[in-house]
Order: C-alpha cells, then structure tokens, then sequence
C-alpha cells in the first residue's frame, strides 16, 4: 500500500461562493445520481424505523429534554465529567480554540514518541483540521473508518458526517485501490474491496504507536465515554495500542449514563436506520494492573472553539444540541442535490449551515445560511427537534444587520447600504398613494424595456424569466368595472 498523505484530509479550500461551488455540483449528472440513490435509501431506512408516529414523537420529546437539560447545566456539567475523568483515570485537557486542541494532541503524541497513529472517525478531528497539522509535525495519521480510508485514498474531504465517501460509486472505490493499493487488481466485488481495507487497515493497527477517536456523548456522572460504529476500528483504534486520546465538542456532555440510551436510539435510528450499531464502546479509564487489554494511558481533549459563544445565546444555543446523525441532510433538497463538497465546510447541510457560520463568521461563511429553500424538512425530521429553519433566518438577519449586543461573529458582514435603501423606497412607496400610482405607473410604460442585465436583475432573471408588467394595473381594471375605493 502507498502510504496516505498526512494532509489528505485537509485539501485547500477553493476560493469560490457557494452558490459557484453548487452550479459546479448540478452539472455533474454522476455525482447527482449517487447521492439521490443514496439519500433515497436512507430516508427509507429511517422512515421503517420510526414507522410509529406516536412512539417517534415520545422518543424525540425524551431526547431533545435530554439534550436540553444538558445544555442548561453545560458549564456544571464539564466541570464534573472533568472530576469523574481523573477519578477515572482519564487526563483531561481543555483547548479554547483548533489551534490549542491541535498542539494539545501533538504534545501529547511527542512525549510519547509516537509517530504514526490510527483514527477512529472523530468530525472534531477534521474541525481543527488535526491530519494536515500532525503532518507538518512529522505525524503520520492513519483513518481506520472504511468510509475516511477511501477518502484519504482519494485525498478528498468529506462528503457527509457519517458516510464520509458516500460520494463514490463502487467502481469509484476499485480504480482507487487498484491505484493506490500495492498488489489490488480491479474489482467491483464489494465483499472483495472491504477485505481489501480490512487487511490493509490490520497492518496500521498493529503498527500504530498511538489511537485518537472522537465521542459521541461523554457522561458526567460517570466519567464514561461512549463511542458507537459498525465497523469494529473504533474498538480498534481505543484498545489496541497503548496510547488513546480522545477529541469531542464541549457541548456532547450528557449528565448521567441514562441519558445515553434513548440519545443512542435516536442516533442510530435517525443516522442509518439501524436499530442500534455493530458496535457501542463505553471508554472509562485506562487499563487496570490486572487486566489484560486497553490502552496504558487515555487522554480526553475538550474543544471549545466557539462552542461558549454561541452557548450564551439562548435561541443559538440550540444549535449545540445536534447528536450529529446527519438525518438532516439525507432529507435537505439542497445538499441532496449538490452533494457535501459544494459547502466547503467541515460540516455540510443543514447543519453546518448554522453551525459553520457562528464557528468561522459571517464574514466568512455566512452565505451557507442562504442555501436553503427554509422548506423546513431538516427541523420536521431532527432527532433532537432543532429549529433548523428559525436560526437559519437569524443568521441571514444577523449576517446583514446585527442584533445589538449580538455574539455571532462577523454579525453584519453582509450589511449593503444599497439594499437598505432600496427597502426603505419600496416602504414609502406603499406608505405613500399619490408616489405608488407614479411609480407603478412608470413601470408599467419602462419596466418591460430594462435589461435584464442590470444589477437589479441579473441574480433574479439568472435562472428565471425576467418579470413582465401588465399594461394596465389591477385598481385600472376595477374601476372599469365599477368598484371606487371599496
């Protein structure tokens, strides 16, 4: 096998809107077809499971108390999963920022003279873009989670939070080993291409000085860390070698280990449609003297890098109560059709479209709050009842005009002196009769004669047929029939 490249996962963004990155997306025929195949296959597999209306509304109630409850007490919380870590034996490290978790990690790896280590999937360790800075630090990173292999193969991103590659076709995946893996002749026999990744990725295990995986929820009461997957290489990746570090979100703290089973039916359920996982790891400390397997050392990084922020506000708060199942993509009619790449962000759909721009600004990504048609499917089907469509329009109002003592960053950003002109003229327009017969009047003599290319215009009469005034306006066509002011 070629060994991946470290920084595989974190290609270069493209400088590009989103809506460029989306027109680029809708012209590939092929790309569109996998992900309705895909996507079609999920809803279905979901719908079966939560076929129960009654049941699914008394689940998702539960949860989204659980995720609530949680989030009020989020800074008590910490504090005591911290306690209950150490007691446990578990080293515990607070990163404010990326940046802070990145050098946290690769402390850690040095001290212990690591040089290559295995991944479990962590969406946290893509966040703070954790595989390109172990790299340039001499680092290599190896993802075990078949669907992060392939695109580390491919050196891509991914393309969805929980099927990273779902973005390839199996004949995608032969020519890729057949590429990239020493030996591997083409084959589309799905069987043969997961033993393929499954002999390669052994290899990786039994060499790997180090584990690093994420954490679905971390309990606090306990001090446990839960981690689900169906694969077996998350188990892997935590057990087999003798140093396992550990990276999640502040906000996946749950208080107490009762918590998880209804969380984890409803992640399950919700992500793949499975009842519940091949796998579900509860993490709670490092080998004991006599035990015969585990890591000798378990360290749990906690990430902030906003999270309080958008914590202190009570409506954007909600945002952190996402389990990351991904079902609000798998139904958005936009991500369904432009796949996970035309985002450019760690985390796609619905989503990262409110997580992303109070992450990295509305300077800087606040235009994914637009890319949504607010048909409300992504808050009809969320496990944990997030109110996607509501905080979308906050962030497009905060991206043009900032709430005062607002905490988005970059609120305002998007703020046109022109458009706010524009809004006041048609204000007084309808505020003022003798100005809106004059003005309706006028466009009914030159509006059909303006080009569809003025600024105005062209991002209306782009993909639509430019509006046509009537000759005569509707209070016209009353008053020839009769009707005076009525």
């Amino acid at each position: 096998m070629n060994a991946p490249d470290p920084a595989a996962t974190t290609a270069s963004p493209p400088h590009a809107s989103f809506a460029a990155r989306a027109h680029v997306a809708l012209a590939d025929d092929g790309l569109r077809r996998k992900f309705r195949r895909a996507m079609d296959g999920l809803m279905t597999k979901r719908a079966a499971q939560f076929a129960d209306t009654e049941a699914w509304a008394s689940l998702r109630a539960r949860g989204a108390a659980i995720r609530r409850r949680a989030l009020a007490r989020l800074p008590e919380l910490l504090e005591q999963l911290e306690a209950n870590c150490r007691k446990n034996g578990i080293t515990v490290h607070w990163a404010e920022t990326s940046a802070e978790a990145d050098g946290i990690i690769e402390g850690i790896l040095t001290r212990h003279g690591v040089r290559t280590i295995i991944k479990g999937k962590s969406m946290v360790s893509e966040e703070i873009h954790l595989n390109h800075f172990l790299g340039e630090h001499g680092i290599g990173a190896i993802e075990s989670d078949l669907g992060e292999f392939v695109i580390q193969l491919a050196k891509e991103t991914p393309s969805h939070i929980i099927m990273p590659c779902i973005h390839k076709s199996k004949e995608d995946v032969a020519s890729l080993f057949e590429a990239k893996i020493d030996g591997q002749p083409y084959t589309e026999d799905v069987d043969v291409l997961t033993a393929t990744a499954r002999r390669v990725l052994r290899e990786q295990f039994a060499a790997a000085d180090a584990g690093l995986s994420g954490v679905n929820f971390a309990v606090a009461e306990t001090g446990t860390l839960c981690l689900v997957e169906n694969e077996g290489n998350g188990r892997l990746s935590t057990t087999l070698p003798p140093l396992h570090v550990a990276v999640m979100g502040i906000e996946k703290v749950v208080e107490q280990l009762e918590d998880v089973p209804p969380l984890l039916s409803l992640l399950t359920r919700s992500a793949t449609g499975q009842t519940i996982t091949t796998y579900v790891n509860f993490i709670s400390g490092p080998r004991k003297t006599d035990e015969q397997d585990g890591p000798r050392e378990v360290h749990l990084v906690l990430l902030d890098n906003g999270r309080s922020r958008i914590h202190g506000d009570l409506q954007l708060r909600e945002t952190l109560a996402c389990i990351r199942c991904g079902a609000c993509m798998n139904h958005c009619p936009v991500y369904t059709r432009v796949g996970g790449h035309a985002y450019d962000a760690v985390y796609p759909g619905p989503i990262g479209k409110i997580l992303t721009p109070q992450i990295e600004g509305l300077g800087k990504a606040g235009d994914l709050a637009h890319a949504s048609s607010l048909c409300g499917a992504c808050g009809e089907v969320c496990p944990v009842a997030i109110p996607i469509p509501d905080l979308l329009v906050r962030l497009r109002r905060e991206a043009s005009h900032a709430i005062p003592s607002s905490s988005v960053m970059g609120a305002g950003a998007q703020h046109s002196a022109v458009e706010d002109w524009i809004w006041r003229g048609w204000r007084w327009m309808y505020a003022t009769p003798l100005f809106y017969r004059l003005a309706t009047r006028m466009l009914r003599l030159i509006g059909n004669r303006l080009p569809a290319s003025l600024p105005m215009l062209r991002d209306w009469t782009r993909v639509r047929a430019k509006p046509q005034f009537a000759p005569r306006s509707l209070h016209d066509l009353a008053r020839d029939r009769g009707y005076h002011d009525e």
